[in-house]
């Protein structure tokens, strides 16, 4: 029997009951990264020494009687993450000897759940793209297709599932960077509500690894189903102990429904600033058709959801605002004039890029008080609706593209090309007011390559839409394995 392809829900209980050990499962997903992973290149940073002691430790516990939620079970790290004694680039040449001292906190989360670390999971340079390569590591490959990408900027832990490189494996989710490689490589990713699981030590080389607060950014699960995710992010989720874990423990309510028939849906499928490709369109269909044959009651319009152009565009500038908080004075002032230069009357999203990189603070709050009144907004939503389907990216998987001048990059959405970071509207409907969402698969478009849709809940009831995402992969089917 070939282990490495079961859920870790699956491997732990053949863990308990004995019926395999964590050696066995170890080794076994080592000898499939060591024969598969030279056309895939997800592992950028092997730890197979260490993860054997692990796993020998981790059958000495499982016979005390030990029992810890991923005790024996083999994950991923993506790179980004601070693990003791292994480097961490952010695939950036300058830092490539950097090693920290001590691990992430969710690392550490990870290994006292008993988690067996193979490795780090490759990722673009400064997490900025939504392909994976850098100079240091290279390109990882779709496992579907070879030359396409495995999304960004955790593609290397989605392109790591999808071959079984490890059952699990966490990632990080600021542009839609947990589901864009979930939906490009047919496996699963929850975005957690902003601020649930503290990122602590997930930070760019040399930075000191601070209890910050992000205004985006969040730290996530990633497996093969999407009963593990919920198994994951139990333990991801929860403050850090340096800061708001000192008073407060996380109680997550339960979700809503525990029927699909019971659910509230609303489905969306179009956008105002970029079309939706067929294949995308056609897997929101049929996550819409499966939910309308089950009984839930689904919807396709309501004038409670926000205004998604104006959404996109605070999210845009929220993004690329914050891209430019280090640029050299030299630099800004370049932007500046060349924002300078925009008709006043353009509100295209080129424009809001560029006027973004140039935010004063007073600018800044500005748009700040408006993603509040989205936030309102979603409440209202959420009043009438238990979760909202809407695509992830327009396209599947694209071919690589290595210009290095990404806003000269362009998407070609049937037939016809669009700016290549329009795109990132559909992440930005969950990441700017900060909802979670779960990125599930729906099958293949004619190509035969994976498609996903996300499911986007309410605010801190991220149970609700991973158990939505439970009861269509049920529905509907879940993860199948390249060819």
């Amino acid at each position: 029997m070939e282990w490495i392809s079961q859920t870790a829900e699956e491997l732990a209980a053949a863990l308990r009951a004995g019926d395999v050990t964590s050696v066995d499962l170890t080794d076994e997903a080592i000898a499939r990264i060591e024969r598969d992973d030279k056309a895939i290149n997800a592992i950028c940073v092997p730890d197979f020494d260490r993860a054997r002691a692990a796993a020998r430790s981790a059958d000495q516990a499982l016979a005390r009687g030990e029992d810890r939620p991923l005790l024996g079970i083999p994950v991923t790290v993506k790179e980004s993450y601070n693990v003791a004694g292994l480097p961490t680039t952010w695939g950036m040449p300058q830092h490539r000897d950097f090693v920290p001292a001590e691990d992430a906190v969710q690392v550490s989360r990870l290994k006292a759940a008993g988690a067996v670390v193979l490795g780090k999971t490759n990722v673009p340079l400064g997490l900025q793209d939504i392909q994976t390569f850098n100079e240091i590591h290279g390109t990882t490959n779709n496992p579907w297709d070879h030359d396409r990408t495995s999304g960004g900027s955790s593609g290397g832990s989605a392109a790591a599932l999808a071959s079984g490189f490890g059952a699990l494996s966490i990632g990080s989710d600021l542009a839609g960077s947990l589901r864009t490689p979930a939906h490009f490589c047919g496996v699963y990713a929850h975005k957690p509500t902003l601020g649930l699981a503290p990122t602590r030590g997930m930070v760019a080389p040399p930075a000191w690894a601070l209890p910050t607060e992000h205004d985006l950014a969040v730290v996530g699960p990633m497996a093969r189903s999407a009963r593990d995710l919920t198994l994951l992010l139990d333990v991801m989720a929860g403050p850090d102990p340096l800061t708001s874990g000192v008073a407060y423990q996380l109680t997550l309510p339960p979700p809503r429904h525990q029927r699909l028939s019971h659910f509230r849906v609303l489905v969306l499928d179009d956008h105002p600033f970029i079309p939706t490709g067929s294949a995308v369109r056609a897997g929101v269909n049929r996550v819409a058709d499966a939910l309308v044959s089950s009984g839930a009651r689904v919807e396709r319009h309501s004038s409670l959801l926000p205004d998604l152009a104006e959404a996109a565009t605070l999210y845009t500038q929220f993004l690329f605002s914050s891209f430019v908080a280090r640029f050299p004075v030299d630099a800004l002032e370049q932007l500046r004039v060349h924002a300078a230069r925009l008709a006043a009357d353009d509100r295209s999203l080129d424009a809001a890029r560029l006027r973004a990189m140039v935010f004063s603070h007073h600018d800044w709050l500005e748009v700040s008080n408006r993603r509040e009144l989205h936030r309102h907004g979603w409440r209202q939503v959420f009043a009438e609706f238990d979760a909202v389907v809407c695509p992830i990216t327009p396209t599947p998987a694209f071919p690589h593209d290595h210009n290095p001048d990404l806003l000269a990059r362009r998407i070609d959405i049937d037939g016809v090309e669009y700016p290549y970071f329009d795109q990132l509207v559909w992440a930005g409907v969950a990441t700017m007011p900060g909802l979670p969402a779960t990125a599930i698969p729906t099958g293949q478009s004619p190509e035969g390559l994976p498609v996903g849709v996300q499911l986007i809940g309410p605010m801190f009831e991220d149970r609700t839409p991973l158990r939505l995402a439970e009861l269509l992969e049920q529905e509907i089917g879940g993860f199948q394995a390249p060819n």
